[in-house]
């Protein structure tokens, strides 16, 4: 079966894409690709902000960076577990949509709903292609071309980046929506999240893009070697 959508990024909750790989999916957006983002939680176990206000804010979020849609499970926050119930919903929505690539936050991070995210649709990817797997679906079995990891908290030697200098205003904007989450409340609690994440963020893609000889750049990770052929490494040696 043909692909639907061209990308398929998942988060264990509403921001954790826009963390790692915003300014990607913006580039891709205004280049035509559709983009449609699954959180997987509520997020209603945050120290700050409410189920409401979280909507709101990636909602708006959402249309700042120009996804085709972005959707919504109920899985409990904090309790993304390898449980086939949770694979079998993160499956109906790989099958649903058909997307050519799933991008999933990388196993490594300091929260570890973001790590139980990356495994859960690692399990889902491959268990939407089996044929016999949940058959009483309403979308015939589906296996996505390739399955990609964005960093949220981590820095990890990426396996590849993308350029994203002419977006990164666009992510950081996508960011800044979530002002329950990046700016202290009169009443909030301090978090991680409070205390200059975004700036941090940044300069993590500052880093990365220095690497490559461009201003701004995402890492992303890759459990399978990428294939690139003699036309992309000539296109390289002329730049």
């Amino acid at each position: 079966m043909k692909p639907s959508i061209d990308i398929l990024a998942f988060g264990a909750h509403a921001d954790d894409v826009e963390i790692g790989m915003g300014g990607s999916i913006a580039k891709w957006a205004a280049m035509g690709k559709e983009v449609v983002i699954c959180d997987l939680t509520e997020a209603e176990l945050s120290s700050n902000g409410t189920v409401d206000s979280r909507k709101d804010e990636a909602k708006k979020a959402a249309e700042l960076l120009g996804v085709k849609e972005r959707i919504g499970l109920t899985i409990p926050d904090r309790g993304l577990f390898l449980r086939d119930e949770y694979i079998r919903e993160i499956v109906e929505i790989i099958r649903k949509y058909r997307p050519l690539t799933v991008f999933a936050p990388f196993f490594e991070d300091r929260h570890p709903d973001h790590g139980h995210c990356g495994r859960l649709v690692e399990e889902a990817f491959f268990s939407s292609g089996i044929r016999k797997y949940a058959p009483e679906q309403n979308y015939e079995y589906y296996r996505p071309q390739s399955l990609y990891y964005y960093m949220i908290n981590g820095f990890h030697h990426p396996d590849f980046v993308v350029d994203v200098t002419n977006y990164m205003d666009i992510k950081i904007n996508s960011l800044n929506a979530y002002e329950s989450q990046f700016q202290l409340a009169e009443n909030g609690v301090k978090t991680p999240l409070t205390d200059g994440y975004i700036e941090s963020v940044k300069a993590r893609e500052r880093l990365f893009g220095k690497e490559v000889n461009v201003k701004y750049a995402e890492g992303f990770l890759s459990k399978k070697p990428l294939l690139v052929d003699l036309d992309v490494i000539n296109e390289w040696k002329r730049n």
